[in-house]
């Protein structure tokens, strides 16, 4: 399985910064470590893609440093050439991993799924939305006519809903904690909220009923953000799924794609357990999972051509 990492563009954060930025490189580490993928450099995404979906006012000021200082301190990031090329990397890795899906049937990338990016700002550890730029960028050139996002994060894809509200050609469907952040939440297509202290068995069974009405819609390709802060010793998450539950969490949603024969894109989104290595087996498992999945896809499963 291939896999899209922008890890060697370095975020410059201050000491005590709560992003875990230093997953992504262990991540990377773990997974080679263990064998069975292939990794590439991502892609810087074009900046006439992205204004696919942001405003070119606030695309240009990102990518100058201008933006507006409010704006930086919702994102949670200071600004840097460093950032920059990192953000414009993980949108990139998504474009590709969503190419990559399309012709093998599942396609990866160790960042992404910066779910809360509306169209003229950033929030919440997000500047763009790849997500929703790499399937802006699929149904302008026609590869799809149909897509969902199937939102995992414990925090609500609330910029992915406002991206697509009025968009007919793509279901947005986000499960997360009721009472976190974003405290003003935004309309999915399918919203589902969760008291704090939700365990597995509630999870899993809600996730069960749910993903009947994604397949419904007919998507011929699925967008699958994985975040992992919906673990019991996550520091943001509040929720309490075990590693297990999270496993099984991954397998009904990646099996449930492979076995209709849809094309599935992983992100990682999420995950800030302590100690850090928590997150990075957690997050690694989601993706040995997938390529599990695609080796059962090449062996049983045609995959439908989103064309």
């Amino acid at each position: 399985m291939k896999l899209y990492y922008c890890d060697d563009h370095a975020i410059p954060l201050p000491p005590g910064h709560r992003f875990p930025a230093g997953k992504y490189r262990l991540l990377r580490e773990a997974l080679a470590a263990s064998g069975g993928f292939e990794f590439e450099a991502a892609p810087f995404a074009s900046r006439e893609t992205i204004e696919l979906v942001h405003d070119p006012e606030y695309v240009g000021g990102f990518l100058d440093g201008s933006v507006d200082p409010q704006i930086m301190r919702r994102i949670g990031f200071p600004w840097s050439a460093g950032l920059v090329r990192r953000t414009l990397a993980s949108v990139g890795g998504t474009l590709s991993a969503a190419r990559d899906a399309l012709d093998v049937g599942i396609g990866g990338t160790l960042a992404g799924g910066t779910h809360h990016a509306f169209r003229s700002e950033g929030a919440g550890f997000c500047v763009f939305n790849d997500i929703a730029i790499a399937i802006r960028d699929l149904l302008a050139r026609g590869r799809v006519e149909r897509a969902a996002v199937v939102d995992l994060d414990v925090h609500q894809g609330d910029g992915t809903a406002v991206l697509f509200e009025d968009e007919p050609a793509v279901l947005t469907v986000s499960l997360h904690g009721g009472a976190n952040f974003p405290f003003r939440k935004q309309r999915s297509g399918i919203d589902v909220e969760f008291a704090d202290g939700t365990g597995d068995k509630e999870y899993l069974d809600t996730l069960d009923r749910m993903l009947p009405r994604v397949f419904d819609f007919r998507p011929q390709i699925v967008f699958y953000q994985s975040g992992v802060d919906t673990l019991e010793w996550d520091r943001l998450g509040r929720l309490a799924l075990t590693q297990a539950g999270l496993q099984r969490r991954d397998e009904m949603v990646l099996r449930s794609c492979v076995a209709r024969g849809i094309p599935v894109v992983v992100t990682l989104g999420g995950g800030y357990s302590e100690p850090i290595s928590l997150t990075v087996d957690a997050h690694a498992s989601t993706f040995r999972i997938a390529s599990q999945n695609l080796r059962c896809n090449n062996q049983k499963y045609r995959v439908i051509p989103g064309v």
